[in-house]
Order: structure tokens, then sequence, then C-alpha cells
């Protein structure tokens, strides 16, 4: 959907839902569950459960973001990112809030189930999740604005998603009481650590396009990312770091915990990785840039369909 061009309701509800964000939610869980399969602690309600909380939890942080953003005033005419459809008065701010509360609600009746299986350790997980998707643009420090964003991106839609998946599935096969209190022995493993790092920085590093591309508007809204603060050549570096650790960590899971070469699928995705690198290295403008960025998030769903693949396909587990 071009800035331009007039969306109908229904088409402005999907704008401000930004399903090319979904892979951030989804594909930690895809890896967490993929994982659990290799490791035999499979357990598909509670796996399914993770995905429909993560999506919503995700969809309703998009909800967060458009709201707040346009209140704060950080989204202005000068924006070269996708449509927002509060700034753009396309759907009243109020049904935004409203459609935010809603979502984030959906998601705590999933989690009352995740609760009953994961216990305490879920629970915090899952309202910590909700607050911090609240304040990432709203509340009275939005830390989004002060250069948190990218760690918050990198626990929550990394190590808190895999490690989250994985342990309620471990949990539930392991029959251990439901309403644990603690996080019993075994149920969060080195290798979903690992698998967490590399969700998580694939995740971040589409923050990080997003943060090059809206570098100057930021600044002038007074929206202190990292790449106001450091400027280009940080958050290039950034980019590339990220790219690396996530490349890296199936060749730690094969050389250093044995698991099956076949973890090393994700690495078919790197000429991918390597194209849009290419890109955040040399371009700054919304015309480059917002391609990369979907190309980002693309990259991140192929790299854990991959290892999702790797790590389940028969006899190698």
């Amino acid at each position: 959907m071009s800035a331009t061009a007039e969306p109908s309701r229904r088409e402005a509800w999907l704008i401000a839902a930004r399903p090319q964000t979904l892979p951030a939610g989804g594909a930690p869980v895809v890896i967490g569950v993929a994982l659990a399969v290799a490791d035999g602690v499979f357990a598909p309600l509670p796996a399914a459960a993770a995905l429909v909380g993560a999506l919503l939890i995700q969809i309703g942080t998009n909800f967060a973001n458009d709201y707040y953003d346009a209140m704060n005033g950080a989204d202005t005419d000068d924006r070269e990112g996708f449509t927002r459809v509060t700034a753009g008065g396309l759907i009243e701010p109020e049904q935004v809030k409203l459609a935010m509360a809603g979502t984030y609600a959906l998601a705590m009746v999933v989690g009352l189930y995740l609760v009953y299986v994961g216990g305490l350790p879920i629970l915090i997980v899952g309202l910590s999740s909700i607050v911090a998707g609240l304040l990432y643009t709203g509340g009275p420090y939005p830390y989004g604005y002060y250069g948190l964003g990218d760690l918050f991106v990198f626990v929550y839609f990394g190590l808190v998603a895999v490690t989250g998946t994985y342990y309620v599935q471990a949990v539930s096969t392991a029959g251990i009481d439901p309403l644990p209190l603690t996080i019993p022995a075994g149920t969060v493993t080195i290798a979903s650590i690992l698998a967490g790092v590399a969700a998580g920085a694939l995740a971040t590093a589409i923050l990080v396009v997003n943060n090059i591309r809206d570098r100057e508007t930021d600044r002038e809204a007074g929206k202190r990312t990292l790449a106001v603060k450091f400027g280009y050549r940080f958050s290039r570096v950034e980019f590339c770091t990220l790219f690396a650790a996530a490349y890296l960590v199936p060749i730690v899971l094969w050389l250093g915990l044995s698991y099956h070469p076949a973890v090393l699928l994700p690495l078919l995705s790197a000429p991918l990785g390597v194209k849009i690198t290419g890109i955040v290295l040399e371009r700054t403008d919304g015309e480059s840039l917002n391609p990369a960025l979907e190309r980002t998030g693309q990259l991140l769903a192929v790299y854990a369909l991959l290892f999702a693949v790797g790590l389940t396909i028969p006899g190698v587990s």
C-alpha cells in the first residue's frame, strides 16, 4: 500500500496490524518447536498456544506503536516508512487503542493455558512481554525512544520466545505437575538459548534497518534510537554483527553440541542476507531501505524454516 493511495477501512486495519512484521513473532516459536522435536520433547498444544500468543502480542505491539508514535509526534509527514494509520488519520486513535487492548486481552486468554502448563515463569514472561510492548513507545519513559529498543527485540523476540516455547513443551512432556513455581531442570537448554540468540539477532536486524532509514526524522522528533545516538556507521556494524551471530549459531550447535549436520541448513539463506547487507551498507533512503526491511523479515522467516527442517527431517535426531 503506497502512502498516496487511499485505503479502505479493512485495508487500513491490515496496515495497522503490519503483517510484514509477523515473521519476527512467529519465527522464534517455529525454531523453539523444531528444537523440541529434535530433542524429543515436542508437545502440540503448548506449541500451538505459544505460536498464537506470540503473534497476538506482536500485533498488539504494532497497534501500540502506531497509536503511541502518533500521540508522541514521532510519525510526521517526512517519515519514509510504511503508512501509519493513527498519524495518517485513517483510523481514529481511540479505535486503535481499543484494538491494542483487545489484542493483548486475547493474548492473555491464550496465556492462561500456557501459565497452567508452565507456571510462574511463564506468567512472568507473558506479562512482562505485554508490558514491554506497551512501554516501547508508550508510558512516561518510552524506552524505544532512548536506544533500548534493540535490547528489547533481542531479548523478547529471541531469547524469551525460543526458550519459552521450548520450556512449555519440555515441562508438558516431562510429567511435571501444573503451575510450577520455578524452572525445572532440563526444561531450558543451552541449545534453546543459542537458538534464541539466532532468532533475536535477525529480529533485531529488522529494527536496525528501520532505524537507519528513519534516523533523520527520528532525530527531529526527539526519538533517540541507537542510529540517532551513534550514527550510521555504528548501526551498520551492529547489523553485520547480528547477521554474523545468527549464522554462527548453527555451526556451534553442530560442532559444539553434536547436533546433526543438517542443522547447518540455515546457512543456505546467507546469500539473501549478504544482498540485504550490501544495501544497508550503502543506502539510507526509504526507497531502498523499505524493500530491504521487508526482505530482512523474509530472511528471518526463511532462516527459521530452514532451521526447522534441519532439526526435524527424519533420521537426523
